[in-house]
């Protein structure tokens, strides 16, 4: 899908307009209008894209700049071969919208955003450690974390069957416009309501294949456990006491849950939610917005809240996306301009209400948007979505390995694996000394 903005070169001197956010160093010259090339995510939620397209030319209408869009889909992994290709080449796009590994898998070729990062910090606040851990190398900033694409893969529940059969009030638990009161919201009262609503013939859906959803979800309940496979200094720490008990707690789980779901992809949670043969998923608001089209009965006893608390804190897995400009951009001042655009408030706002919700911007004051308090049905189902009262810690599977590492464990579904070697019955301790062996192997390549 390609959109073309067609305006007038600029004059060669004025300050820029969006300087009002950041006033050094931008000052537009020759090469701060001219043309501008994005390379943006097409977006799943139809509609969804017209809200970044209207950003971009009010922008480029402002501006004076030449911007062509281009929408590039993720199904075939046709977003990751165009950031591949045009990486090895030198040449393409001048912004691109990157997937979350993304920004460190190809740092060498990015543009250092330091000063777009630190103005946008000072002003919306602070943005959370996944989005630091993936977005930076070092003290350099890799690329500016977008609204578009991040998401948070909560829990999605039934508020029928919970109550029903779990004796659990998620809307009393989770309270729309106002702070959780999930005290009592722990690893052992989730594995008894997912035992019951098992019983109850509404077994909880959580995948345990090798793609995102699955792996964002084991992640999650590892960091609960304080769990890693390899540690921030690249240590590997498969054999550890924290690792043991997450594969004790996912093994009891998967027995109360189908026993097809080691070979569950990602569209098979939101196909089990929606079927109404479940009570719980892991997933952004892509199944309830599915339900509220196709089975709206569904959706109505649809709610989003937060993980339960493990030993070591609640977790919940988020996947940033990011807008990065390449480093052989011929037009890298306009470029930071526009991304400086797109991370306003304003712009934010208008990029979560075309998704219906789905969205999330990374920056800490933008987690109160109408939005979320708003859609339904049942109205304010999303609210607790984004995190707003900051009630559990973002995080990505394999983290704090070091990026390089970690993505090979994310991407290989290694611990995904190592669960579903150790529940069909494999001894505790070959799982752990098969999955140290894999790691060596990361190691080395």
């Amino acid at each position: 899908m390609r959109s073309h903005i067609t305006r007038r070169a600029a004059v060669k001197s004025a300050a820029l307009a969006t300087t009002a956010l950041i006033a050094a160093p931008y000052v537009r010259g020759a090469h701060a209008a001219g043309r501008l090339s994005i390379g943006f995510w097409d977006h799943w939620v139809p509609g969804a894209n017209s809200a970044s397209k209207t950003l971009v030319e009010e922008w480029a209408a402002k501006e004076k700049v030449d911007v062509t869009i281009d929408y590039i889909p993720s199904q075939g992994m046709k977003n990751l071969i165009t950031i591949a290709a045009e990486s090895q080449a030198r040449s393409g796009h001048d912004v691109f919208a990157f997937p979350s590994w993304q920004p460190q898998g190809h740092a060498e070729n990015l543009e250092p955003v330091n000063d777009i990062m630190d103005e946008l910090i000072k002003q919306n606040g602070a943005v959370n450690e996944t989005v630091t851990y993936l977005g930076k190398a070092g003290d350099t900033w890799l690329a500016v974390p977008a609204t578009v694409g991040s998401q948070i893969k909560g829990p999605c529940s039934r508020i029928d069957l919970f109550k029903q059969h779990a004796g659990i009030d998620l809307q009393a638990m989770y309270p729309a416009g106002a702070p959780p009161k999930a005290d009592g919201w722990t690893l052992a009262t989730f594995l008894k309501a997912a035992e019951a609503c098992h019983k109850a013939g509404f077994p909880f859906g959580i995948g345990l294949g090798t793609t995102a959803d699955s792996v964002d979800s084991a992640g999650a309940f590892f960091h609960a456990h304080g769990a890693a496979l390899v540690d921030a200094k690249g240590n590997i720490t498969a054999k550890s006491d924290p690792v043991r008990q997450s594969l004790d707690f996912y093994k009891q789980l998967a027995s109360f849950m189908p026993p097809d779901i080691p070979a569950w992809d990602d569209a098979s949670n939101n196909k089990w939610l929606v079927s109404g043969r479940g009570a719980h998923i892991m997933n952004p608001p892509s199944a309830w917005a599915v339900a509220k089209r196709d089975a709206p009965q569904i959706a109505e006893q649809l709610w989003t809240h937060g993980f339960p608390v493990g030993p070591k804190g609640r977790y919940a897995p988020f996947l940033p996306y990011f807008w990065g400009i390449w480093n052989f951009s011929k037009n890298i001042p306009a470029a930071k301009s526009l991304l400086v655009h797109l991370s306003s408030r304003s712009s934010a706002e208008k990029m979560v209400a075309a998704s219906g919700g789905y969205d999330l911007p990374s920056f800490a004051s933008f987690t109160n948007f109408k939005t979320w308090a708003e859609e339904g049905p049942p109205k304010g189902t999303l609210y607790h979505y984004p995190n707003p009262h900051n009630h559990q810690v973002l995080s990505i599977a394999a983290a704090p390995a070091p990026p390089k590492i970690a993505y090979q464990i994310y991407t290989e579904g290694l611990q995904t694996k190592m669960i579903v070697r150790y529940m069909q019955g494999e001894p505790m301790e070959k799982t752990l000394a098969w999955a140290e062996s894999e790691l060596e192997g990361f190691m080395r390549t």
